[in-house]
């Protein structure tokens, strides 16, 4: 039988999260300001996945749409199982 995790969806400063410079998508500024209108009109639906250092892993876009906006939190749910 395999483990499964339970991951807790919280909310941190943006300030605290860092981006990965690794991280292959680029995201055009249209294409930011595409992200942040859907943010504007449906809410913040898909939190940010981070590592155990508060690097991102998933959600680029997602955080540069939501520091556009002004946000000063962000979902995320931390995945430090992974190396």
């Amino acid at each position: 039988m395999t483990k499964t995790r339970a991951h807790k969806l919280k909310s941190l400063p943006i300030g605290e999260l860092s981006a990965n410079p690794g991280n292959p998508r680029k995201h055009g500024r249209e294409q930011i300001r595409a992200i942040a209108r859907s943010i504007e009109a449906f809410g913040f639906n898909a939190p940010i996945l981070i590592d155990r250092n508060k690097q991102l892993i998933a959600g680029h876009g997602r955080f540069e749409a939501a520091k556009l906006l002004g946000r000063s939190e962000i979902p995320v749910i931390c995945l430090d199982h992974l190396s």
